[in-house]
């Protein structure tokens, strides 16, 4: 694999494992990350680094500059409750960063794009688990609201100006690096909990369900998503692909299954469900089963397990 990636958020929890894989298949990687939630020590060796906000004109010069003939674009907004409390907020970094980034990438011949999108909160609530890329959208929050505008935006783009894009919809990710101080973040909260032998707060009555994939899966999916071939139906969803496990697992059954990893018993205690969140969700990730061979290849036992030893890892160090 040859050719030159420009990666947004690289400095981040998902985007450092999607640079590593990059680098691993050949590609020449440029992060761009304004380190507002990313780390410096996350940015692999053999990768360049730019700092800056996505809503730059740098970053759209960078883009339109820099020889790149992928996009990748990971950076954004991704707390839930921020898109509750602050929706412009929301939209400024998620809708205007990404076509910041898209007249660069036009202008600049960049041939494909690959967005970092959300299985968990575009489709909304429903009973007709896993959903498909088909499924209806209902989201229940303005960060939904960013990512499937900006999945229309996408379409357009690749209608009017014909950059190709693919639409990554992710279910939970969870991992090495994971931010323990973000809403999205379950798995490396409770592990910080767990370290420390606090108790594991759970919002709600704890039985609201979410789809666990490993970030080194994701990861993978970057590289498919780089190379695949597209359909000629320029709509969304036939543009987007399903990444998760198709699996649900409640927010009681993911605290006891931390629990028992980590050898560390402590209460679960209980607090008010918070607002914008989700009951249930899970993805079906039969199409880029189908038509990529990608499937998650770790289960969630061991995923919680090489977590929870990276976290103690970090806290040594």
């Amino acid at each position: 694999m040859t050719g030159r990636v420009l990666l947004t958020g690289g400095a981040g929890f998902i985007g450092s494992h999607v640079a590593e894989a990059y680098l691993a298949a050949g590609r020449e990687v440029t992060i761009l990350d304004d380190l507002s939630h990313g780390r410096i020590e996350n940015i692999p060796r053999g990768a360049r680094f730019v700092r800056s906000d996505i809503n730059a004109p740098e970053a759209r010069e960078l883009a339109a500059t820099g020889g790149f003939d992928v996009l990748n674009h990971h950076a954004a907004q991704m707390d839930v409750r921020v898109s509750v409390a602050d929706p412009l907020f929301d939209a400024r970094a998620n809708i205007l960063g990404l076509l910041n980034l898209l007249e660069g990438a036009r202008k600049g011949g960049v041939r494909r794009v690959v967005f970092a999108s959300s299985g968990g909160v575009v489709y909304g609530e429903s009973d007709a688990l896993p959903h498909r890329e088909s499924a209806p959208k209902l989201p229940v929050s303005g960060y939904g609201v960013s990512k499937l505008a900006s999945e229309y935006y996408l379409s357009v783009y690749a209608q009017l100006y014909g950059l190709e894009a693919v639409l990554l919809r992710y279910a939970n990710v969870y991992g090495p690096r994971q931010d323990p101080h973000g809403e999205a973040g379950v798995v490396a909260i409770f592990g910080n909990l767990l370290r420390r032998g606090q108790p594991l707060t759970v919002f709600g009555d704890g039985e609201q369900t979410r789809d666990y994939v490993f970030v080194g899966d994701v990861a993978r999916a970057s590289i498919c998503a780089t190379t695949c071939r597209l359909p000629p139906d320029r709509a969304p969803d036939a543009l987007a692909f399903n990444i998760g496990t198709g699996s649900e697992v409640s927010v009681n059954q993911l605290a006891a299954a931390m629990i028992k990893a980590s050898g560390v018993k402590v209460p679960v205690t209980h607090a008010p469900a918070r607002a914008g969140e989700l009951q249930r969700s899970a993805v079906d990730p039969a199409r880029a089963a189908r038509e990529w061979s990608w499937r998650p290849e770790v289960d969630l036992a061991d995923g919680i397990k090489l977590t929870y030893e990276w976290i103690r890892s970090e806290a040594a160090a």
